[in-house]
């Protein structure tokens, strides 16, 4: 059924195009002269981009979106249903189907790519990648899963030769991509949905590498220490790691450390990313812009400008003495690392509370890691938990938003509270925030909705 990718000319039309890859991809073919149109459920500020460079967006999925007279090429993704109304019509008049995997693996094989894989960090990553390679004059393009204002938006066509991807292991498909370099950051279990054991993730990631000429791979994580064979190593801790620091600062505004490339010192660094979940992303992308022969000094000189990508620590906003982030992380892992950055961040206000919003992301990975996600939360001297976000996965009945709460309640001395709506937990921040709290909204989903009207709310209310 699926078809392959046809460049000469004909148009392509995404099934679902407001999605942070999937707009990704099609911004680039626009850019490069190709006729794309799309549809979504809603329209957002990445669809509103796309339509101010001529591509045609439909609000809602209907057979009539679907110019069958031009013979579009239909792409989807894997959250796209066959029962679509359009991938019907594509069925129905034999037109081109391609997943959105294909078309990424098809764009990857044009450039000499850089392949970011890893279950956490593969986003901040591949900014930082494709942000050195900017600065240095490179002027690569990049398709990633978030949006950094330094390219405005999450994707960019440069004019040089190298490509930054981001590629997501969820569904197994980065195993199609043939990259010139290959970077994984950590392997873990996080998509149960997809995957029925570790081992599975591993072989998957094996295989990717296997698609790679050079692979660079973090020896921090004992499972891609073990099964991975990597080219080029980095480390927070391990000695013999190609890449390495010292002299390591976590401070409340800044991380600085000296980087060390084999064995000899190659200058310190400031960063404004904190924790040490970001140093050692920040290293991956010093190993590959070296590789590609990046100067040191380009590259010292650059990370102190770069701020990160949308929704990965992303401070929204200061109102009455509270500072109000929002942060992606999902995975048990990930709100340690995001945590352990807001508790580093915190240290030198004694007064202030760090408070966790939290958002469980799909029934599946919730109900695999429930017990995981209840150790998760000891920086935090507050918990909120909602109800799960869905995606599109069927409530089976396993778990609820109120048994993650308390799971977390158990094993943690700080207050947890459930409050099943966003605007339950609006109504509870706006009563129970006060001065120099810092307020972190964590998930994937949809929660970062409840951040806006919550600062209006404080900014309005009787101090």
């Amino acid at each position: 059924m699926l078809s392959p990718v046809d460049f000469s000319g004909k148009p392509f039309h995404f099934v679902g195009i407001g999605g942070i890859g999937m707009s990704a991809i099609a911004y680039i073919l626009a850019k490069q002269g190709f006729t794309v149109s799309g549809s979504d459920l809603n329209k957002n500020r990445i669809t509103e981009k796309l339509q101010n460079l001529g591509v045609q967006v439909f609000q809602g999925h209907h057979a009539d979106n679907v110019d069958v007279g031009r013979s579009p090429q239909i792409v989807c993704s894997t959250a796209i249903s066959t029962q679509n109304p359009e991938f019907q019509v594509a069925l129905a008049n034999d037109l081109p189907i391609l997943h959105r995997s294909d078309l990424l693996a098809a764009l990857i094989e044009k450039f000499k790519t850089i392949s970011v894989a890893g279950t956490h960090g593969k986003t901040t990553t591949s900014s930082l990648i494709g942000f050195l390679l900017l600065k240095a004059g490179l002027d690569p393009s990049i398709i990633i899963g978030g949006e950094v204002s330094a390219w405005d938006g999450n994707a960019h066509l440069g004019s040089g030769k190298y490509l930054v991807a981001e590629a997501d292991e969820s569904d197994g498909t980065l195993i199609k991509f043939l990259s010139h370099v290959g970077v994984i950051t950590n392997i873990e279990l996080d998509h149960p949905d997809h995957y029925q054991s570790l081992d599975q993730v591993i072989d998957i990631f094996r295989t990717f590498t296997q698609r790679c000429d050079l692979v660079v791979g973090c020896t921090d994580c004992p499972t891609v220490k073990a099964h991975i064979a990597v080219d080029i190593s980095y480390s927070l801790s391990d000695a013999d790691a190609d890449y390495r620091v010292t002299d390591v600062t976590y401070n409340a505004t800044d991380t600085q450390a000296t980087v060390m490339e084999r064995g000899k010192p190659l200058g310190k660094i400031s960063l404004g990313l904190l924790g040490k979940h970001n140093l050692s992303n920040t290293l991956a992308a010093i190993a590959v812009a070296r590789y590609v022969g990046v100067d040191w000094s380009e590259i010292a000189d650059a990370l102190p400008d770069f701020v990160g990508a949308s929704r990965r620590f992303e401070i929204k906003g200061m109102h009455s003495g509270i500072t109000f982030v929002d942060d992606y992380a999902h995975h048990p892992s990930e709100i340690l690392a995001t945590l352990a950055s807001a508790r580093q961040q915190n240290a030198s206000k004694p007064n202030s509370r760090v408070i966790a919003i939290f958002q469980p992301h799909r029934y599946s990975r919730t109900h695999h890691f429930l017990q995981e996600f209840s150790h998760a939360f000891g920086d935090a001297d507050l918990v909120v938990v909602t109800d799960i976000y869905a995606a599109s996965e069927p409530n089976d009945g396993k778990i609820t938003g109120g048994q993650v709460a308390e799971a977390i309640a158990l094993v943690n001395n700080s207050p947890v509270h459930y409050l099943a709506t966003l605007k339950d937990v609006q109504a509870f921040l706006v009563e129970n925030l006060q001065a120099e709290d810092l307020a972190v909204f964590l998930g994937a989903g949809n929660l970062n909705q409840a951040i806006a009207p919550t600062m209006q709310a404080i900014s309005q209310r009787q101090t």
